[in-house]
């Protein structure tokens, strides 16, 4: 790449980002005059983490009308919060989430640069970076899948990721900015959201395609490299649906750490590769339920066979009334679950 281009790079990207940047419920235009709010962009940048931009907007929408700042989150009751983040997946960032709020309400506000963010629970070094550039303007590099893409294909970059994540992270900083690093940072992420795309780059709108050595190569749509992943195990292990003859639900709330930490779920076994030894939560008249629950987590596949049972008003746990039963409150896994057992409960 010539090195007059690569000084160039920056204000092509932005002028065309000032024409095309998405309309993101979280974002400010470009040359609104307005300043972002550190409490949205470090919302979306956590519910963003392993999710897409289409699954988080009806979240991001319904978190900040329920908890328009970060005060009113600190106040909330953990359970109001892991219900409304469930289905998002990756339980661990609703209680970090939680967990931040309330720290920067006891500070009065956010840190405002970089090392201060990365204090905060929950708070890595990309969401650090990502709320430095975009909430407060800093020059920081701000490097996700789509970054990563755009620089593997500008320089032509085949080390294999993630062993190449230094190579495009110091590719990266090379490109970025003193000012407007926040529009910067966003205008990358734009152009790999929607013109860099990891399948079929349209190249020829790209405002970097003169610049492009993938595509001089023709490499672009092979880029970037990845190292191939070991198959995911299979865990297996069983769940127990329990309805008390008042329409109440038997349900168990999970332990803090670990998957699915702090959510309610169905009673039910551990989950391990062989079948592991399962003991009903309550004594009743289980009946194994004919097919299974499927799920995929980051590293194995699930597969849960269910037990179902109608269980007396004796019966002892953690009931939840008929009418204060919400499906969507529950983890992916455990609606699942639910939607396969329900029938079983409405039969005559």
């Amino acid at each position: 790449m010539r090195d007059t281009a690569a000084t160039t790079i920056p204000s092509r990207l932005l002028d065309w980002y000032d024409r095309h940047a998405r309309d993101l419920p979280w974002r400010i235009p470009p040359h609104s005059g307005a300043r972002p709010d550190p409490y949205r962009i470090w919302l979306s940048e956590v519910m963003l983490q392993q999710t897409t931009v289409a699954a988080v907007k009806a979240y991001f929408h319904r978190f900040t009308t329920r908890w328009p700042d970060v005060q009113a989150l600190a106040a909330a009751d953990d359970a109001d919060v892991m219900a409304e983040w469930a289905g998002l997946g990756y339980y661990a960032r609703a209680r970090n989430l939680l967990k931040c709020a309330r720290a920067v309400a006891a500070r009065g506000g956010f840190p405002d640069t970089r090392e201060g963010l990365q204090g905060l629970p929950g708070i890595g070094p990309y969401t650090s970076a990502a709320i430095a550039a975009i909430a407060f303007d800093h020059p920081e590099t701000v490097v996700d899948g789509n970054v990563e893409r755009v620089m593997a294909r500008l320089f032509d970059e085949h080390t294999p990721l993630p062993a190449a994540k230094p190579v495009l992270t110091a590719l990266a900083a090379n490109l970025t900015p003193a000012l407007r690093a926040g529009d910067y940072a966003q205008a990358v992420m734009d152009l790999g959201a929607t013109v860099c795309t990891p399948r079929s780059p349209a190249c020829g709108i790209c405002p970097l395609m003169g610049d492009c050595a993938a595509r001089v190569a023709g490499t672009a749509a092979m880029l970037p490299q990845k190292s191939r992943k070991a198959p995911k195990p299979v865990r297996l292990g069983t769940a127990y649906v329990g309805r008390r003859v008042d329409g109440a639900w038997l349900l168990e709330r999970r332990p803090e750490s670990g998957l699915l930490g702090g959510m309610l779920g169905w009673p039910g076994s551990a989950w391990a590769e062989m079948p592991p030894a399962s003991v009903p939560p309550v004594a009743a008249d289980w009946h194994p339920l004919g097919g299974e629950v499927r799920h995929t987590f980051t590293h194995f596949h699930l597969r849960l066979t269910l037990e179902v049972a109608h269980l007396p008003m004796t019966a002892q746990g953690l009931f939840v009334p008929a009418q204060d039963f919400t499906p969507t409150a529950l983890p992916t896994v455990m609606r699942k679950a639910h939607t396969l057992a329900a029938p079983y409960f409405t039969r005559p």
